[in-house]
């Protein structure tokens, strides 16, 4: 799934909730620069296999809601630059929810 959505510029809405993500160990720069989107919803997504996220939100300028309810900091492998470019109050809910996600997923 890597680079799937990447420079998505004018997507601002995406239905996922029939991705199957069982198998998915890649979703380095998935959404990167989707720059319309504003709110997306993975909680059917399955985290468990997945060895890198880099970049998987990179420059979503404007992403207000993230719903990824599966989702464990503990497990993942590469964040880093996760969420690189994100709006302030997006990575002020995510620190609050996910308190031991690494410095360098922002």
């Amino acid at each position: 799934m890597t680079m799937m959505f990447d420079e998505c510029l004018s997507l601002k809405e995406l239905n996922l909730s029939n991705f199957n993500t069982n198998n998915v160990t890649d979703m380095m720069y998935m959404f990167a620069k989707c720059k319309s989107l504003k709110e997306l919803n993975l909680n059917n997504f399955n985290f468990n296999n997945v060895v890198t996220m880099k970049g998987m939100f990179f420059e979503c300028k404007s992403l207000e809601e993230l719903n990824i309810n599966n989702f464990n900091p503990n497990n993942e492998g590469n964040m880093s630059e996760m969420f690189f470019g994100c709006q302030n109050e997006l990575i002020k809910k995510i620190k609050m929810k996910y308190k031991n996600i690494r410095e360098s997923a922002f």
